[in-house]
């Protein structure tokens, strides 16, 4: 924290529009910028401000970050110290709402959901004895200290890294370049394993934007392993293989991976090596998903079950995808290779696209390819990622389980 910061003699008072006013007393925690902030003095990234309607009336505690289209995140009601045992406070109240979970043979969960959890533009994750800290607001950065040792006290892990999450991912993504690093404690091996349900997972959680496996869809994984047995499966943006070892683990008869980065495909391989699971009858392809989805189309092949989870924005030589764009497109291709009876799984994380609206795209490229998507399940993110119902935005998984059936005639 800087000088400026501790040496202010009287805590900021800031006034804001009426429509914010509205959203914050509707329990939304975000102030966007608008004429109103436009207007505030000049402040350091990470200070506090008591926010006030301008008719003087208090609205509570938040976190600032000038120049940012959310310029402020709402901590509290009340007036607070943003210190360790704050910040204990919070974190007992994030074990508290998860000791309904039932996360089985499982060392890696989300232990603190951002807004979910009351603490905005910060996530906390276990992963066995390490936490990954990641912060989606530079306003965290003063407070890594308090952080670390309320995080200490609360789950004792061997180590803590940090990570900082810019809103404009798409630069980084890919990138091999360090983006954590260690905080606290003693290094993970580079050869650190999770368990989820009782099958294992290599992470990282120092390279990469992400840490190898994605915690929310732990709950969608169980399910796809039940589907998966006995099945012909075809995982599109494998990534690094986590639904391919839970469709073999559940007994699938042969389980194609394709992703256009390679190195994901041989971390998809130690994946399938650690689990027990012989990685030599299934197949790793790197490839671009649409044209691989060409080609199994012109060869003539088929599958029982074809999972798609590609990220929200992506571009590869041959193609550039994003899933308000592309979601349609991909699903016409893959319904080539379902037979009437075959399962469609799609998923997608993006927040910005409603359920409504993600479905409009399955229904879209469903009518292209002259079939029909039966959908027997819906599901989101596990119950470690919790959303309030005052901050919609918090509910942006979408997973949706479709039996494939050919279009059929009225007489």
């Amino acid at each position: 924290m800087s000088k400026a910061m501790q040496n202010r003699s009287q805590r900021l008072r800031l006034t804001v529009g009426p429509e914010t006013v509205r959203m914050l007393e509707l329990g939304h925690p975000w102030v966007i910028a608008d004429r109103y902030t436009a207007r505030w003095p000049k402040f350091e990234v990470g200070e506090l401000a008591e926010l006030t309607s301008e008719q003087g009336r208090p609205l509570g505690t938040a976190l600032l970050d000038p120049g940012a289209r959310i310029v402020a995140r709402l901590l509290s009601r009340a007036p607070l110290k943003l210190d360790r045992d704050w910040l204990v406070k919070r974190m007992q109240q994030g074990n508290q709402a998860r000791q309904w979970l039932e996360l089985g043979d499982t060392t890696a969960w989300r232990l603190i959901n951002g807004e979910g959890d009351h603490l905005p533009g910060l996530t906390i994750d276990r992963y066995g004895e390490y936490l990954l800290l990641q912060y989606y607001s530079p306003s965290w950065e003063p407070y890594l200290d308090a952080l670390c040792e309320a995080a200490r006290q609360v789950y004792q892990p061997l180590g803590i890294y940090g990570k900082f999450r810019p809103q404009e991912t798409r630069r980084l993504a890919g990138q091999q370049g360090s983006q954590g690093r260690l905080l606290w404690g003693k290094p993970a091996p580079d050869d650190y394993c999770v368990r989820e349900q009782g099958l294992c997972y290599r992470v990282d959680l120092v390279r990469d934007l992400h840490s190898g496996l994605f915690l929310d869809q732990r709950d969608n994984r169980q399910r796809f392993r039940r589907l998966a047995a006995g099945a012909k499966v075809l995982n599109l943006f494998a990534y690094t293989g986590a639904f391919s070892v839970t469709a073999a683990a559940g007994g699938a008869l042969s389980v194609t991976s394709v992703d256009a980065a390679g190195r994901y495909l041989a971390w998809a391989t130690e994946n399938f090596r650690c689990n027990g699971i012989d990685p030599s009858p299934h197949r790793f392809l790197t490839e671009d998903c649409f044209q691989a989805l060409e080609q199994f189309a012109e060869t003539g092949e088929s599958f029982d079950l074809i999972f798609i989870d590609p990220p929200s924005f992506s571009t590869t030589r041959k193609s550039r995808f994003t899933t308000s764009g592309g979601t349609a497109e991909l699903v016409r291709r893959a319904l080539r290779l379902l037979p009437a009876g075959g399962l469609l799984v799609t998923s997608s994380n993006l927040a910005k696209m409603s359920f409504s609206d993600y479905l409009k795209e399955l229904r879209r490229g469903a009518n292209d390819a002259r079939r029909t998507l039966q959908i027997l399940e819906v599901a989101g993110q596990g119950g470690d990622f919790p959303f309030t119902a005052s901050f919609p935005e918090g509910c942006y998984l979408k997973y949706v389980v479709s039996v494939v059936q050919d279009h059929i005639g009225i007489e």
